[in-house]
């Protein structure tokens, strides 16, 4: 009987980062040149640079090409699933990464050091809610190998590359203050174009109603409730509405997301006193956030589930959303689209623009319109 051929693994072609590429010239050539002025070497007169040559940062790797949701990540790494673990990562914490496997034991990784020199776009190779696959070198000690495909990814522009807060979650919860901080309808718009992007379950909350009339947050709750989307009135002081909040966090893996300050983990530690998170007051000068929460965390609840807290965030630079897009994520102004004169209308300044009909006529919010018009001129919330 003719032996079975083993199966060849399969090989792809990427880019590494820039330190892989190798030195374009060598650090002694004086000194090669005083001694014999280079007599002996043939004279080069062309380098490749592309393909195989010095000057390309291109390698062959064992792995596959994958598509995800996530434009992050790209190549797969060919790794023994049977001597690794499977498991997902609770927080990360600089180049070691907390893991959780699924038999329940955490494992303090570092990251192979061929998947950190891969080039991607990505601020950090991994991120709180990825699924990995990790080599235990020990009971308490492992690496992460490989990071699995992920969806349902929270991210934005930092620094011209995408930082990803958090990934793998169903639904984020995006916690705004009426007052103190004050409170930012465009961040909040921002963030609800990523969720739409990512095609996560938005829901709205609004913390510290106890320091406002709670009707005069009665028209911004009610544009975004007649949008179809969830509006949470809460008080973490009070404990108003947090009894609903417990109720949509229980069995599914949520994030946390906001501006500095607005009681995101205030409100955690109302719905689960066991989780007792860091907290700290709005400093009074400035009337912002002191950045208590330093790193995304998943926090397992006792209904079930998930929780991620994450740092509080001062600016939200939309990932990989060109102008021409931010009307297709706004759920009010792409149904008015499609009657505009102009098939390219940017409905700033067009003559015959249904948008800017919609909001002389009352269908379409000005301060909706005011945000769209801001998020396309890519100016900071």
């Amino acid at each position: 009987m003719a032996k079975k051929a083993n199966k060849r693994p399969e090989k792809v072609r990427t880019a590494f980062r820039k330190k892989h590429q190798k030195r374009r010239r060598s650090g002694d050539m004086t000194r090669d040149y005083q001694g014999h002025q280079f007599a002996d070497e043939d004279t080069q007169y062309q380098e490749r640079v592309s393909g195989k040559g010095q000057l390309t940062r291109h390698r062959t790797i064992i792995g596959r090409e994958v598509e995800s949701e996530d434009d992050s990540i790209s190549v797969q790494l060919d790794v023994d699933s049977e001597t690794c673990l499977a498991g997902r990562v609770l927080a990360v914490h600089g180049r070691n990464s907390v893991v959780q496997a699924d038999d329940g034991t955490n494992y303090s990784c570092g990251v192979r050091g061929l998947l950190k020199n891969i080039s991607t776009d990505q601020r950090n190779v991994v991120v709180a809610g990825d699924r990995v696959l990790l080599q235990a070198s020990s009971a308490e000690e492992g690496t992460i190998v490989s990071v699995l495909p992920r969806r349902g990814v929270i991210s934005r522009t930092s620094r011209k590359r995408q930082h990803v807060i958090v990934s793998n979650v169903d639904q984020v919860v995006i916690v705004s203050s009426a007052a103190e901080p004050t409170l930012k309808p465009n961040l909040i718009d921002r963030m609800l174009i990523s969720a739409e992007k990512a095609r996560i379950t938005p829901i709205i909350c609004i913390n510290k109603v106890d320091l406002v009339d709670p009707a005069d947050l009665q028209p911004l709750a009610g544009s975004y409730a007649q949008l179809g989307y969830q509006v949470l009135l809460a008080s973490a002081s009070s404990g108003r509405g947090c009894q609903h909040l417990e109720q949509l966090l229980a069995n599914k893996e949520t994030v946390i997301a906001g501006q500095s300050g607005v009681g995101k983990s205030s409100l955690l530690n109302t719905v689960a006193p066991d989780l007792d998170l860091a907290v700290n007051e709005v400093s009074r000068s400035t009337q912002k956030g002191k950045h208590t929460t330093t790193a995304a965390r998943l926090l397992p609840l006792d209904g079930g589930g998930f929780v991620v807290d994450t740092p509080g965030i001062r600016q939200f630079e939309l990932w990989d959303v060109i102008p021409e897009e931010v009307a297709g994520f706004f759920r009010d102004v792409r149904t008015l689209v499609n009657h505009c004169q102009f098939p390219d209308c940017t409905h700033t300044h067009e003559a015959n623009c249904a948008v800017k009909d919609g909001v002389a006529d009352g269908f379409l919010d000005v301060r909706r319109y005011e945000s769209y018009c801001q998020i396309i001129a890519s100016e900071p919330e």
